[in-house]
């Protein structure tokens, strides 16, 4: 089969379309043979090692413990192991898994779960990752009421699309902070209001906000809090962490200001679960979220796909089209802006 394989840390460049053999299903695996994928801001950090905690969080130390990466996809089931009860071959499935740039992949059980009919393979490869960050930052760490005003920060990014229509479902009044270009997009996935961060800094005299989440994190705690209510919580997402410590140093400030004053700041990493794609599922068929997908790359331009996330200014997800080898970037026309 063709896939996208890594043998050492580097610029994209390191990425090389090749072909290797296909994986073979454990006995609670199911082999999917992938139609789409998508590409995330983790993607590039682990494509290039960087910041160099990460590989000391099992992603390998001189070299990538996976030779294929990516990890969010869809497709369909074409076989199953002999302990899976949930699928079924030719099932249309979307999860996470290790390798998802490849035609085929083998991922646990309970990494998938059916796909939502209303969506495409396209739109369903988008979903995981993102999609668990966003929820999880909302609804667990922020615990979003009905009612409260929410700022996300970084609106038209990959989490922040998803983050936008999950607070709206969360019956949370939004306000989207983004780019000019990326104004009318936000406001049309649900925002109530969006400030154009190169004409306006809200934390400046404007409205305070209950919760912010914040998939930026590139102005300091101190600063942020001007915009968050006496009671306030701010979580972190995202954001650079140097090439050492992946955030680190921002998650031990957060904690230690956190203990002085009457705001919560808070730092965490997603975690996926079968629960969540669940939840994420409902929401998507009962099309409370869809997916913003800016671009879209055949398998074998993946390395332009890691480069372009690098530059941070995607207007939603960035798919990777593994059965339509065919089509080109161009062919597929961003959300509008």
């Amino acid at each position: 089969m063709k896939a996208i394989v890594q043998h050492e840390y580097g610029p994209p460049d390191v990425l090389k379309i090749d072909e290797i053999d296909r994986p073979v299903v454990k006995d609670n695996e199911v082999l999917v043979r992938i139609h789409a994928a998508s590409v995330h801001a983790g993607d590039w950090h682990i494509v290039r090692g960087e910041p160099y905690l990460i590989r000391l969080m099992g992603f390998g130390l001189r070299k990538p413990k996976f030779s294929v990466p990516g990890n969010d996809m869809a497709g369909l089931v074409e076989t199953v192991g002999k302990d899976v009860t949930r699928f079924q071959p030719g099932d249309e499935v979307f999860g996470t898994c290790n390798g998802a740039f490849a035609e085929y992949v083998s991922a646990s059980e309970d990494d998938l779960a059916l796909k939502p009919a209303n969506l495409t393979f396209e739109q369903a490869a988008t979903v995981p990752i993102s999609g668990f960050t966003a929820l999880q930052a909302l609804r667990d760490h922020g615990k979003t009421q009905p009612g409260q005003k929410v700022l996300i920060i970084g609106a038209s990014g990959g989490v922040g699309t998803f983050a936008v229509q999950i607070a709206k479902s969360f019956g949370a009044e939004v306000t989207g902070v983004c780019s000019t270009r990326n104004l009318e997009m936000v406001l049309s996935i649900g925002a109530d209001h969006v400030i154009d961060y190169t004409q306006e800094d809200f934390v400046q005299g404007g409205p305070r906000f209950d919760l912010i989440i914040d998939t930026v994190a590139n102005r300091s705690l101190a600063d942020r809090r001007r915009a968050l209510m006496p009671n306030g919580t701010l979580v972190l997402v995202g954001g650079s962490g140097g090439r050492w410590l992946a955030g680190l140093e921002r998650t031990l400030g957060a904690a230690l200001l956190s203990l002085f004053v009457s705001q919560k700041f808070l730092v965490f990493f997603s975690t996926g679960n079968k629960e969540d794609l669940a939840t994420l599922k409902d929401l998507l068929e009962a099309e409370k979220v869809t997916p913003v997908i800016d671009r879209e790359y055949p398998l074998a331009e993946t390395p332009d796909a890691i480069r372009y996330i690098e530059t941070g200014h995607t207007q939603g997800k960035i798919v990777i089209n593994v059965r339509r080898s065919d089509r080109r970037r161009g062919d597929v026309q961003p959300q509008p802006d």
